[in-house]
Formats: structure tokens, sequence, C-alpha cells
């Protein structure tokens, strides 16, 4: 069984600059564009790029990624750096 994520030729991967949420890690992210199969998310707030499973992406509404943004900030100020 093949580990990489084949395409599904059905559905166009999100367009780069499109909030979704990765189904495996849990987490909201910017597609910042793609890689061989994977696609390119980056955290809302910035940071570091993690790879995603486009089979295992979903585009989010205004409402979730409200809440997403509101979740990062809060986190963001509760962090001791």
């Amino acid at each position: 069984m093949s580990t990489t994520p084949q395409p599904d030729p059905t559905t166009a991967p999100p367009l780069p600059g499109t909030a979704v949420r990765d189904i495996a890690s849990s987490r909201v992210g910017i597609v910042m564009g793609h890689e061989g199969p994977w696609l390119q998310l980056r955290p809302l707030g910035g940071g570091r790029e993690w790879d995603a499973d486009p089979a295992r992406v979903r585009p989010v509404g205004p409402a979730e990624l409200l809440q997403a943004r509101v979740a990062e900030a809060n986190a963001r100020s509760r962090s001791t750096d």
C-alpha cells in the first residue's frame, strides 16, 4: 500500500491563499502551494509550513476561520516567550 497521497481526479486542489483544515492534524492553515503530491500549509499566525495530504484537507467557512484565528491569538497571549 502506498503512503503517498494520490490526487483525486474529481476534485481540484485548494488554491494558494485558501484557508483549510488539515483533518490529520486538526490544524487550520493557509495553502501556500504544493510540492509533489503534498500541500504546504502555513499556520494562520505565520510560522513554519507543514505538509498535508490533499485528500485530508477541507475548506473552512468564515465562522470556523474566525474561531481558529481567535484560538491562535489566545494561544499567543498565553505564551511565556
